[in-house]
């Protein structure tokens, strides 16, 4: 019987405490270009998927692949930077 929660209890399970530190938040922020990189690769790919295929969305779709891989890089470079130097950004 101690498995069973109240619903206020299961709503306020993830409360303050919780919270994402500062560390985080910014590793989150650090990762956003590679984020809607991502974001918008899947929408050329959607959009792509909706009907036969044509010369725009192939290049849609490769424009946004290329993006996503030039995200990736600067964030690898960036990352390989901060350790060589330490963890210091």
């Amino acid at each position: 019987m101690k498995d069973i929660v109240t619903v206020q209890e299961a709503v306020t399970a993830f409360a303050d405490w919780n919270e994402p530190t500062d560390a985080e938040l910014a590793a989150i922020e650090s990762e956003m270009p590679l984020i809607l990189a991502d974001v918008d690769l899947i929408d050329a790919q959607i959009i792509a998927m909706d009907h036969a295929p044509n010369e725009v969305d192939t290049r849609r779709v490769r424009r946004a692949l290329a993006r996503v891989l030039t995200e990736w890089r600067i964030l690898a470079n960036r990352s390989t930077d901060e350790t060589a130097a330490g963890g210091a950004a």
